[in-house]
Parts: C-alpha cells; sequence; structure tokens
C-alpha cells in the first residue's frame, strides 16, 4: 500500500504522520493518534458517534480519508474541554442528563458544539435538526435538547 505524509492541527496540537492513502479519519484519530474518544458506530454515516470537527464543521468521521484532511484543523472530543474545566455543551450533558450509555455522546457533543457556534440561541426546533444527523438510542433527545440549551443560555451568560 502506499503511504502518504499528512500534516494537520489536532486539538491544538500540530501533527505529521504516514497513512494510506485508504485510512479513514476515523481509524487515523483511534488508531494512529490514540484518541479513543471518538467512537465507530455504523461505519456508513448513520450514527453520528465518530462525529469531529474538520475545518470548523463537524464531519462524520468514517466516510472521511485521513488524507483529506491533510493540512486541516481537527478536533476530536479529547480537545474541548480546556484547562480541566469543561466545555458549555459536556457541562451541559451533565447537568440535564443528556447521555445514558454514553456511546453516541462524543460525536453529539462535538454536533452540538458546532451548531452553537453557528447559531448562538437556536430555537428546539433548530436543535432538533442539528442534531438529526446523530442517533442516540437511549435518551429520547430530550435531555440533550436541554442540555444544548443550557449551554445556549452559559454562553450567552460569558459573552
Amino acid at each position: 500500500m502506499s503511504q502518504h505524509e499528512i500534516s494537520l492541527t489536532v486539538n491544538g496540537e500540530a501533527v505529521k504522520k504516514q497513512v494510506e492513502a485508504r485510512t479513514l479519519l476515523v481509524h487515523f484519530i483511534r488508531e494512529s493518534l490514540e484518541l479513543t474518544g471518538t467512537h465507530i458506530g455504523c461505519d456508513t454515516t448513520s450514527c453520528g458517534a465518530c462525529t469531529v470537527v474538520l475545518d470548523g464543521r463537524p464531519v462524520k468521521s468514517c466516510t472521511v480519508f485521513a488524507v483529506q484532511a491533510n493540512g486541516g484543523v481537527l478536533e476530536t472530543i479529547e480537545g474541548v474541554a480546556a484547562g480541566g474545566k469543561l466545555h458549555p455543551v459536556q457541562e451541559g450533558f451533565w447537568e440535564k442528563h443528556g447521555l445514558q450509555c454514553g456511546y453516541c455522546t462524543p460525536g453529539m457533543i462535538m454536533t452540538c458544539k458546532s451548531l452553537l457556534e453557528k447559531n448562538k440561541k437556536p430555537t428546539e426546533a433548530e436543535i432538533r435538526e442539528g442534531i438529526s444527523g446523530n442517533i442516540c438510542r437511549c435518551t429520547g433527545y430530550n435531555k440533550i435538547v436541554e442540555a444544548v440549551q443550557y449551554a445556549a443560555a452559559k454562553l450567552e451568560e460569558a459573552r
């Protein structure tokens, strides 16, 4: 297999690695970078468990090749908390019980964080639409919506 060198910024740190052209971003993150918070769910873009933020956009890393991230800026769930302090979205999931088994949570948090970066005060309908690409089999989504509303209020308070 042919190897390609890729360089990118991952959670604020410069990374340079050799990858096979066929390596999916999710496998690169979990295996090459050993950042296992990004979960592998369906491998078909259906569940969203593997969602990360690439160049400011949430992407399902099971359908992006690592070489496509070359030169990019990647944020995984490991990069969300800063200085030991939870991001308001993470805090919202904790305070509003937005998780149960936790399998979808990293991808859901990355999606919700991106949503709030684009829309500071989303309505309930906008939140539900924003998370529609992420499947949660446990919560029924109501608590996730409440977690995003909590985070939006916390972020507004901080401004």
